[in-house]
């Protein structure tokens, strides 16, 4: 190997390096019969979805199943496994949810409403799902637990002085809800579309009150969040609570759902050595932008008490 050959294979992989480290993760660079190219991957949510496909969005929303790649854990371009736990299952159709639910917001005019067509199954995500309509407007959204066909549910974006009487279905803004309401579906910030409590049998609760502008809700998982109180949420409990308590059954029901099986080594935890019991976390304030606000500590003054 000559001088100039070498010299020319170290300056192209210190350019290479620094460019891949200042791309974003959702991006990778792949070699393909020795040309580059910038390939957008899967983006790293849920390690459970994470790689198991990829849904072909159309450029307006629309009611019909879209086209979905099932990737089973692999690339989609050099098809090397990246998740071992995935691979298989059955093909299902994928119908797109619409998460932002829009309504009125002087208070003057009456609730939007909407008429529930049907509620089913879908193969993709855990909850049912529920076709609604209002006009000649059609869309999809999370079913709650005691929705049904004929139902009618209300949209409003105002906050009146006082909290309204809200029905399971109904989506209203935080700080127009009761303390105490059960949600799902909420907002990180308004106008976001929901980001929060979407499995299936999950409830948030309303706790308290964060200030004039700010509502408290505490999500399944026990934490505690600060939202805007403009911030949209769904009342109710979210449908399909059965599905956290039902077995899977057999091995093979666990390869239609897509799941590989493991190599044995796990082993549940017996209690044996006892626990390490945690303090529960403090409540995180979220921002319009979508960001964690760290809390300030108190100062006293008085020379006393600090």
């Amino acid at each position: 190997m000559s001088a100039l050959t070498l010299l020319r294979r170290v300056v192209g992989e210190q350019i290479f390096n620094s460019f891949a480290k200042s791309t974003p993760i959702s991006c990778q660079l792949q070699s393909k019969r020795n040309r580059w190219k910038l390939v957008k991957l899967p983006e790293p949510d849920d390690p459970r979805t994470y790689f198991k496909r990829i849904v072909h969005y159309t450029d307006e929303y629309t009611i019909e199943p879209l086209k979905v790649t099932n990737l089973g854990g692999r690339d989609p371009v050099t098809g090397r496994v990246v998740v071992k736990g995935l691979g298989g299952g059955i093909k299902h159709k994928y119908h797109w949810i619409k998460w932002t639910r829009d309504g009125p917001s002087d208070l003057n005019e009456k609730p939007k409403e909407e008429r529930v067509l049907e509620v089913f199954k879908d193969g993709c995500r855990t909850s049912f799902v529920a076709l609604v309509g209002s006009g000649d407007e059609l869309k999809y959204i999370l079913a709650t637990e005691n929705m049904k066909p004929g139902d009618i549910i209300r949209t409003h974006r105002g906050i009146p002085r006082n909290p309204v009487r809200a029905n399971e279905g109904d989506a209203y803004p935080l700080g127009a809800l009761p303390i105490g309401t059960n949600v799902c579906c909420v907002e990180r910030n308004p106008g976001s579309g929901s980001k929060y409590i979407h499995s299936a049998g999950t409830t948030g609760k309303i706790i308290q009150a964060d200030g004039p502008d700010r509502m408290v809700v505490q999500v399944p998982s026990k934490r505690k969040f600060s939202f805007d109180s403009r911030c949209m949420a769904v009342v109710g409990r979210l449908s399909n609570i059965l599905h956290g308590s039902t077995p899977i059954g057999s091995a093979q029901k666990n390869r239609e759902l897509g799941n590989r099986p493991s190599s044995g080594l796990w082993q549940r935890k017996t209690g044996r050595f006892g626990r390490k019991i945690k303090p529960p976390k403090k409540v995180q304030k979220v921002d319009d932008k979508g960001r964690i606000v760290p809390t300030k500590p108190i100062v006293c003054n008085l020379h006393g008490l600090s």
